[in-house]
């Protein structure tokens, strides 16, 4: 049985990035009931020269629009990095979610082999599509996503595994 490109990023980008939206949510709900500004926590970083909660929170959005929309033809949306709420930082998850919803299985699959470059600061790095998708978009991709956990969790929002994972399967 051979796993497709489409299967191993869509379902993982958008379970991971469902479970970011619906921890924003407890975010609020926190913030609102402890008397805590939306914006110490949007602002939160677990150590000065690390990214801010909402930065991770974008990032995460960044590497799963532009690596399926690499892969599988599409154009991404651009966005100027901007949102300053929680609803702000919802409507880019919504709209990241919007980009899995268009990708297509078949050219994901035909750029699995295809080799290509992309710019990581003054670096330029070279893939296969395959090599791109496991070695540096879904790394990156849980690393942003666990960098936003861990800064709320950090700042005493009462989130879990469970939180982080999501859907699990039952025991």
């Amino acid at each position: 049985m051979t796993i497709t490109m489409h299967e191993i990023a869509v379902p993982s980008f958008r379970k991971h990035l469902e479970a970011l939206d619906a921890i924003l949510d407890k975010a609020v709900v926190y913030a609102d009931a402890k008397g805590i500004e939306h914006e110490a926590l949007l602002s939160a970083r677990l150590y000065p020269d690390m990214y801010t909660f909402k930065k991770q929170v974008t990032s995460a959005c960044d590497f799963a629009k532009l690596s399926v929309a690499r892969l599988a033809g599409l154009t991404a949306p651009v966005h100027d990095d901007t949102e300053t709420t929680f609803a702000e930082l919802k409507t880019r998850i919504a709209e990241t979610l919007a980009v899995l919803d268009q990708a297509q299985a078949a050219p994901m699959e035909a750029a699995a082999d295809e080799a290509f470059s992309i710019k990581a600061g003054p670096r330029e790095l070279h893939f296969t599509g395959r090599e791109y998708l496991l070695h540096f978009a879904l790394p990156n991709f849980y690393f942003h996503c666990a960098t936003a956990y861990g800064i709320l969790r950090h700042n005493g929002l009462d989130i879990g595994k469970r939180d982080f994972m999501r859907r699990m399967p039952p025991a």
